[in-house]
């Protein structure tokens, strides 16, 4: 498959010796929807920012690499990514009914990628309004077109945000936690509509989530984000399956929802500090009790190995942990420079 997004050494920071997002390297290939998956704070809605260019100052995005289907979003000027956005790149965010406006109609939302991507009349981005919102599962959709947010349902609302998103016919859609707060029924309604767009228009999706259970059922390959940093990366099914993180491996067993003997669900010890204070080692370090286990504490503490392969599971499933890698050793936990010598 052809890259449609790429990523390389990303970072995010305030001043250059204070990186919020730490050299992330993404790939989504045309059709594939990748999730970037991590607790609140790890960072995943401050790189969808970065990737469309809209952090709040006074943050700064850095890049070796940033394009879209082969566009360099980092040369781009903001007429150029004003229609960018919206048009190759939708965006599907949270809280829908937050972010429409609330002083104008539905159709008028709906309408206004229509007219400026699409190039219609009036009239016609009416009609074209209405179609797209019967496709998207609204009823009485000429009704809906006259509504304003404060009169629909979170998932109704959701569903016009879909619409809007899709006006644009966009070659990568960006849905951040797009099925939060909604309930069971509406959040599995709006995740089949999300893959039957992505199959009918071939479009990319970057599914951003802290639920491994909403990706697992629309993913085709899994990020994994901590303090920051891609921590574990692969093919959706096998990293579920055979997670090589602890972190990751902790996350799969929150999603499990299994209470243990005292009737209570597993939690992650301890929390996520800033990626500001987390600056030597592994980041994961102070809440992993698998680098004790191995017998590895100095050497998480010490430095953080580089994203790679560890020799188990498929080429391109990826690991950022000693514990996991073929090359660490209990001997190399103690004083290694004096071993390296």
């Amino acid at each position: 498959m052809n890259a449609l997004l790429t990523v390389d050494n990303l970072t995010v920071h305030a001043d250059p010796g204070t990186r919020i997002i730490d050299g992330v390297s993404l790939t989504i290939h045309e059709g594939e929807v990748l999730a970037l998956v991590g607790e609140s704070g790890s960072g995943k809605s401050m790189t969808a920012l970065a990737l469309v260019r809209l952090l709040p100052a006074p943050l700064v995005a850095r890049a070796d690499a940033l394009t879209v289907a082969g566009e360099d979003l980092l040369a781009a000027g903001e007429r150029r990514m004003n229609a960018i956005r919206g048009g190759t790149i939708g965006m599907l965010f949270q809280q829908p009914k937050r972010m429409l406006d609330p002083t104008a109609t539905v159709g008028a939302h709906v309408a206004e990628p229509l007219r400026r991507f699409g190039r219609l009349s009036r009239a016609a981005a009416r009609r074209a309004t209405v179609e797209l919102l019967a496709d998207v599962g609204i009823p009485e959709p000429r009704r809906r077109a006259r509504a304003y947010a404060h009169q629909l349902s979170g998932g109704i609302a959701q569903r016009v945000m879909i619409a809007t998103a899709l006006a644009g016919q966009p070659r990568l859609l960006i849905a951040d936690e797009p099925t939060t707060a909604l309930d069971a029924t509406v959040e599995a309604q709006i995740l089949r509509l999300i893959a039957a767009k992505k199959a009918e228009l071939g479009m990319s999706v970057l599914f951003i989530s802290h639920d491994l259970r909403v990706v697992s059922a629309i993913a085709d390959r899994i990020a994994v984000m901590y303090a920051g940093r891609i921590v574990e990366q692969g093919p959706a099914a096998e990293l579920l399956a055979a997670p090589q993180h602890p972190y990751t491996r902790a996350l799969v067993e929150c999603s499990l929802l299994r209470p243990d003997e005292h009737g209570e669900l597993y939690a992650i010890p301890g929390h996520a500090g800033p990626a500001l204070a987390l600056a030597a080692g592994c980041r994961f370090r102070p809440r992993c009790a698998a680098s004790r286990a191995a017998h590895l504490e100095y050497q998480c503490a010490a430095a953080e190995p580089e994203l790679a392969f560890s020799g188990r599971g498929s080429a391109d499933h990826a690991t950022r942990c000693w514990v996991a890698s073929p090359q660490a050793a209990p001997s190399r936990a103690t004083e290694p420079k004096e071993e390296a010598e």
